[in-house]
């Protein structure tokens, strides 16, 4: 055993029941393993590899540095309650219990976010370490634990690592995880010790996934190469307030009054509006078009390359939550509800954990329970005895693109040359040589990004630029600016709110969790229920909303201030009752002064949702528990709602297509994974959005692979004389567009009042199919290619589709899951599952129209509190408990996930002794 633990029994965790299906598993494991690295000596390992890196659950086990003993009690899905006498060896056990489920996950993740995935995997992450380095998220993440964060926060966070860090004592790779044991293969990695920095920058990896507008950004520039402004426009279309309503309806501002009076509701610094999408800043926009698409492609390259944190980041991706009142539930009590929306992993990104006191008092304050992240202490989502809280990401824009003219060895700024700070970074390379980089920041902080990719710093010869613009000598380079690069206090925030009493408490606790700024609701047991939109948001001069990159030689678009804390905008008990966020707006265009982004999500999710509760509460009608629940696995497409009418109108003379089409007569527009018709609808949909708008797009936008003959541009945009060249699409399947979320909804309603626009124009089709003039074509000619699409996919006979065919659900594990050996990766994955729902839909299991219709995003959990009996609030996660593979726990949540079931959710100690399997006690 390690030097620091002793155990009194060896028990390990399981049914009886599971042996069977375990030692199956494990046979198959040494068959693999003896191919991999040796008959005899593979079989022998890989049964030890296994078995060595289970936890152990039960019995004791002595841990140096608790104070008092602690107790950790296990249900059937293997998710622990934890019950200390001190707050100190309360997170000191939560450290030491995730390394036992999660330590690989914990190392891969800090391993990104300082920069050093090379020195786990190798020569094939030095870009992606030379970007994160770049940016530097560990050196901001140490300087918010040493000048920014509380005494008592630093003591948790000391306290966790003293955890971790007992688990690891005196274990190999080996004994920790099972893929460590399989790096051993090509190198000699060995984890280090856990710090609380660690905890911190994972924060920073939270804040980049989550970090609003930015590829937005990105996209409108590189769109300008090929789309006039008004084009822009109409993809980027205004937000439909008087249809999808905003979050804060009835809410307050406080500290406005004087802001009001001197700007008025129709300031022109609106919030929401997108109106100015590819024009506002002349300059700007003229040296962000032509001049600026090699820089942008390569920049998304980069981008693209950074492995994903906690969620595909894009428009409409997002989350749901609501919370109603008692006045409309039937235990007179409020419900809240709430299921994050990010990319599917394995594990799932959350891990769940009851963090107990057993006595409640000043030496131990915490009796919370919830959704946590492995690696950082504390409970980011969920309940204690008094409150519940739930978060959605609020997409306001925290990142702005500067392009810097360069100059030697500075960068111009209001027609003087400024030098840059410097650093040189070395890139440790597992089997390999050793790198060093030099990584430039302007004045203001911001890291150069475009010395990460010779692409990004080089213009084309071919590329303009108005006389506003300085010339481009050797070149623009790009600069970022965001708010996580400043030092914050969100770690303070977590503790705050899991031991928040009160709407007031909460409220002071939400202000301290400045990146990345979200969506915080809120429900107590006093039938008090509320919303507040916390976080560290820039204020921007006049003319400039954050848009598409801004000149950084021009002192007048640098970020003016942040708009203060007692400033934005809350809502506490409205008279309606309840509140739902679903990323859309904050709050409407002319009741805010301040620009919180022009890119909200369109409030499809959103307002879906409050028309169910406002169907269940309608006539006095209340709301249960598995009413909520219900409402999260709706699956009515509402694209389906206004296309279909039109589409059953199309006469059509091919007899199978016409047999397609009548799928569609009668369907209630319900994505549920048996459905032919969702299959067919949603083809079409694909098809439509590809002919009117995916092949008119440049091919940095396009999906990778897709090729077509396109009218030649040059500096001054296409060229006139009937010149075509083939261009290939440049961009991953699960990031190109058009995405099919629900910005383009809202672009197809609104050019659907315009039938005989230029988007509904295609040129010839192959063979026998038409060449559209107008919106009916177009749809007929969507129509016969979605049929021959499914037909190749799924067969001639349509009784055999079902969405579930097309919408399947692959879990991988993130590192060797999607780049190890084959024979790893069949290890290490899992499914598929055959999904329902769809794209923006509540049960929202998000696919990619320009790539296809696999699953990229999904509600990564779901969750129904009940402030009347905390008892009876249900939970779910997409995965399991454990890390390692073939623990029972891998993954024995997500058939149940994918049905949409909820698990029970104990937090008294009668029921959480009534649902324990396992108990460890943890010694002194």
């Amino acid at each position: 055993m390690p030097p620091n633990t002793t155990a009194t029994t060896g028990d390990k965790p399981g049914k009886s029941g599971r042996k069977k299906g375990r030692k199956a598993r494990l046979i198959v494991l040494v068959l693999v393993l003896a191919i991999i690295g040796g008959i005899a000596y593979g079989a022998y390992w890989s049964i030890s590899t296994v078995r060595a890196s289970f936890p152990q659950t039960k019995g004791s086990i002595t841990l140096k540095g608790l104070s008092g003993p602690v107790t950790v009690k296990r249900d059937g899905y293997g998710i622990p309650q934890i019950y200390a006498s001190t707050d100190e060896d309360l997170f000191m056990a939560q450290g030491y219990v995730q390394a036992q489920d999660r330590f690989y996950e914990m190392d891969v993740r800090r391993h990104m976010t300082s920069g050093r995935l090379s020195e786990m995997f190798g020569k094939g992450q030095v870009q992606n370490d030379e970007f994160l380095r770049t940016m530097g998220w560990d050196r901001v993440a140490k300087k918010e634990y040493d000048t920014k964060l509380s005494a008592a926060t630093k003591k948790y966070l000391q306290a966790y690592s003293e955890g971790v860090n007992a688990y690891l004592a005196g274990k190999d790779g080996k004994d920790i995880s099972l893929e460590y044991a399989a790096l051993g293969f090509v190198n000699d990695y060995k984890p280090e010790q856990w710090t609380p920095v660690d905890s911190v920058s994972w924060l920073k990896a939270m804040a980049w996934d989550l970090r609003g507008n930015m590829q937005d950004e990105i996209d409108r520039a590189l769109m300008t190469s090929r789309l006039s402004a008004q084009q822009i426009k109409d993809l980027y279309p205004d937000y439909p307030y008087s249809r999808n309503k905003a979050i804060v309806q009835e809410g307050q501002y406080d500290g406005l009054t004087k802001t009001f009076q001197q700007s008025g509701s129709g300031s022109s610094s609106t919030s929401g509006s997108a109106t100015s999408t590819g024009t506002s800043g002349s300059s700007t926009s003229s040296s962000a078009g032509s001049a600026l698409t090699s820089q942008l492609a390569g920049l998304y390259n980069v981008l693209d390359d950074v492995p994903t944190a906690v969620g595909v980041n894009g428009q409409g991706i997002g989350s749901n939550s609501w919370v109603v009142r008692g006045d409309h539930t039937i235990s007179g009590k409020p419900l809240l509800a709430n299921d994050p929306h990010l990319s599917a992993s394995l594990p799932s990104v959350w891990y769940q954990m009851g963090l107990h006191c057993t006595t409640v008092s000043s030496k131990c304050q915490y009796d919370v329970t919830g959704y946590t992240f492995a690696g950082m202490p504390g409970v980011i989502i969920g309940h204690n005895a008094d409150i519940a809280w739930g978060m959605t990401n609020s997409g306001v824009d925290v990142t702005d693109l500067y392009l810097e003219k360069l100059s030697g060895d500075g960068y111009l700024y209001d027609g003087k040359v400024k030098p840059f700070t410097t650093r040189e970074e070395t890139i440790k390379v597992a089997g390999g040589t050793s790198k060093k980089i030099v990584v430039r920041q302007t004045a203001d902080g911001m890291p150069l990004l475009s010395d990460r990719d010779d692409e990004l710093v080089q213009v084309g010869k071919k590329a303009t630029v108005n006389t506003a613009a300085p010339d481009r000598g050797d070149g623009y380079g790009i600069a970022l600016r965001w708010t996580a690069l400043d030092a914050g206090t969100t770690m303070d925030a977590v503790f705050a709110i899991d031991k928040a009493a009160d709407w007031s408490e909460f409220r002071d606790g939400a202000a301290q969790f400045d990146v990345p700024s979200q969506n915080l609701i809120y429900a107590d047991t006093k039938n008090n229920i509320g919303y507040t939109l916390p976080g560290k948001i820039p204020t921007r001069a006049s003319g400039d909303d954050g848009s598409i990159p801004a000149p950084g030689w021009n002192s007048k678009y640098k970020w003016t201030g942040f708009i203060k804390q007692d400033e934005l905008p809350y809502e506490y008990n409205p008279k309606r009752g309840y509140i739902v966020t679903a990323n859309q707006a904050v709050v409407d265009k002319d009741k805010y002064p301040y620009t919180l982004t022009t890119d909200w999500g369109y409030g499809t999710r959103s307002q879906r949702i409050t028309d169910l509760i406002e169907s269940k509460i309608k006539d006095g009608g209340k709301i249960s528990t598995d009413d909520m629940r219900q409402m999260q696995m709706d699956n009515s497409s509402e694209i389906a709602k206004l296309l279909v009418p039109k589409l059953l109108k199309i006469n059509l003379d091919d007899k199978d297509v016409r047999e397609a089409q009548k799928l569609l007569e009668g369907w209630d527009y319900t994505q549920d994974s048996d459905s032919a018709a969702a299959a067919y609808f949603n083809a079409v949909w694909r098809n439509i959005l590809k002919l009117a708008f995916g092949n008119k797009l440049p091919k940095e936008l396009r999906v990778k692979g897709q090729c077509l003959w396109v009218d030649k541009i040059d500096s001054t945009g296409p060229v006139d004389d009937d010149t075509k060249v083939r261009e290939c699409g440049e961009r991953d399947a699960d990031q190109a567009q058009p995405d099919g979320g629900d910005r383009w909804f809202e672009v197809v309603r609104n050019l659907m009042n315009q039938p005989n626009s230029d988007w509904w124009k295609t040129p010839a089709g192959v063979g026998d199919r038409i060449k559209a003039d107008n919106m009916n074509q177009l749809f007929e000619r969507a129509m016969i290619d979605a049929r021959w699409e499914l037909t190749a996919k799924l067969g001639k006979d349509i009784d055999t589709w079902s969405w579930g065919r097309l919408h399947r659900l692959f879990l991988k594990n993130q590192t060797l899951g999607t780049d190890g050996p084959s024979i790893v990766q069949y290890i290490l994955n899992r499914g598929p599952w055959k999904l329902s729902g769809g794209e923006a839909t509540v049960n929202a299991t998000g696919w990619n129209a320009a790539g296809g219709y696999g699953v990229v995003w999904v509600p990564s959990m779901r969750m129904v509190v009940n402030l009347d009996d905390l008892d009876k609030s249900k939970w779910i996660n997409l995965t399991g408990a454990s890390g390692h593979a073939f623990s029972s726990h891998y993954t024995d949540q997500t058939g149940k996930w994918a049905d949409g079931e909820l698990l029970p959710w104990s937090f008294s100690d009668k029921a959480v002794d009534g649902s324990t399997s396992d108990t460890l006690v943890l010694k002194p």
